[in-house]
């Protein structure tokens, strides 16, 4: 038995598992703060199963089993059933349609009984990480060839697109994340330079008026063509490629933008990112609210109602904050979904921006690790597999901190490890695990 402990520990990173351990705590300790109130037995309810916080406690626990048997399990079974699980992750997405339950606007569960549910999206993130990684580390596979290039994009955006359709617009654009994985093994850095300058664009297209804007375009084109006047003759397709561009983005700018926000988007959504950038979005524009309540009259101001109460709980914070079940804005339920996506405003009111520092440089130091260990693996398998879990977890974290405090649109990402879920906690808890356990078998080449 001693051996058998002794071959499950030889390798392992304990490092990565007592950061775990203490995101987890911190978690249970911030749905408490946000929860309990005062008069209730704290040791009863923790053990009720009827709080939140208690059940986040069941979850933590069966997440440990989880996370114990991972730990057991052969490195090579990952890479055995990689495309097999990646498989049943998107049959699992398209069971959502039949079985879903609707929960806030998006079917994307799937009841399990006894008040539990499961979000497909949020297990399938371990499947496309698991499949990306299989893919790229074939022998067979040249990955700066753009053939391979486009079948790892399908890989991950599969599941995104099936996310869009399940009303899911947060966890589609986690897979997005996928591309810093992609990049490490050869990406053309140019993929990711188009892809933000055409979110600049978007951006513009927001704030700046759309005739002002076209011409903005317009000169940036004919600069760049007296510039490059003098390289025309030697290189003919130069001139193309700037009239092209020119026209693309006039086209985005002028057509695509507006009706993605006016046909893709729910009335909700297109609110919600224009009040980021402090415009107010006219629902009357959106066909898709139109449909569904044709007698309605449109909205006109942006719904910034949570951001607003986040932004005053966590600047009530201060610097050192109010103090343990002090806070009076996540205490009094001003926050909405405080215990889920805006659970980091219970650590701004409580222990202020000291707290929320040395939070986020705990988050910085297990990014760093996992980088480290990304970098120490012999197998492109696991170092692929490496850089997804840091990756995923990096756009949790950027995009619920900056969602909280007005950075960037509502879109209902939880933070990694803190969050209240079954399936958020469960879904890191194996990526994190599966990942420790290929770390501890890094001499081997695993494909």
């Amino acid at each position: 038995m001693n051996n058998r402990s002794n071959k499950v520990a030889q390798g392992v990173d304990f490092t990565m598992i007592w950061l775990y351990a203490i995101m987890v705590s911190i978690g249970i300790l911030c749905i408490f703060m946000v929860e309990y109130r005062t008069g209730t037995n704290w040791a009863q309810s923790f053990l009720s199963g009827k709080t939140n916080y208690s059940k986040q406690l069941i979850f933590s626990g069966i997440c440990a089993i989880v996370a114990i048997f991972i730990l057991l399990t052969d490195s090579k079974l990952f890479t055995a059933f990689a495309n097999l699980l990646y498989a049943f992750g998107i049959v699992l997405m398209l069971a959502t349609f039949v079985l879903g339950k609707n929960i806030n606007g998006s079917k994307s569960w799937i009841p399990l009984g006894g008040g539990f549910n499961l979000q497909p999206a949020e297990v399938c993130k371990i499947f496309t990480a698991l499949a990306l990684a299989k893919f790229i580390s074939r022998q067979e596979v040249d990955f700066s060839k753009l053939r391979s290039q486009i079948i790892a994009s399908i890989i991950a955006a599969a599941p995104a697109m099936l996310s869009i359709l399940q009303h899911e617009m947060g966890l589609a654009l986690v897979y997005s994340s996928f591309l810093v994985a992609m990049y490490r093994e050869g990406l053309p850095g140019q993929i990711l330079v188009v892809g933000s300058s055409f979110a600049v664009l978007v951006i513009a297209t927001l704030v700046v008026e759309p005739n002002l804007l076209a011409i903005i375009l317009t000169v940036i084109a004919a600069v760049l063509i007296f510039m490059l006047r003098k390289q025309f003759r030697r290189n003919k397709g130069l001139l193309t490629i700037i009239i092209g561009t020119w026209l693309l983005c006039v086209g985005v700018q002028r057509f695509v933008v507006p009706y993605i926000f006016n046909n893709v988007f729910e009335c909700y959504q297109s609110t919600r990112i224009y009040s980021m950038v402090g415009k107010e979005y006219d629902c009357s524009l959106n066909k898709k609210s139109a449909r569904k309540n044709p007698n309605e009259k449109a909205a006109h101001k942006p719904d910034d109602y949570n951001v607003r109460q986040s932004k005053i709980a966590i600047g009530s914070g201060g610097l050192l904050g109010r103090g343990f079940l002090k806070g009076t804005q996540t205490r009094g339920k001003y926050v909405p979904e405080q215990h889920t996506d805006f659970i980091f405003t219970s650590l701004g009111e409580a222990f202020g921006f000291s707290g929320c520092l040395v939070f986020l440089l705990l988050y910085l130091f297990m990014l760093f690790r996992i980088i480290k260990i990304a970098e120490r693996q012999r197998s492109t398998f696991s170092r692929v597999y490496a850089y997804s879990v840091a990756s995923i977890i990096f756009f949790h974290i950027a995009v619920n901190v900056s969602m909280t405090i007005g950075l960037f649109p509502i879109v209902g990402i939880p933070l990694p490890l803190i969050s209240y879920g079954g399936s958020s906690l469960l879904t890191f808890t194996v990526l994190i695990f599966v990942l420790l356990r290929l770390d501890a078998d890094r001499q081997m080449v695993l494909r």
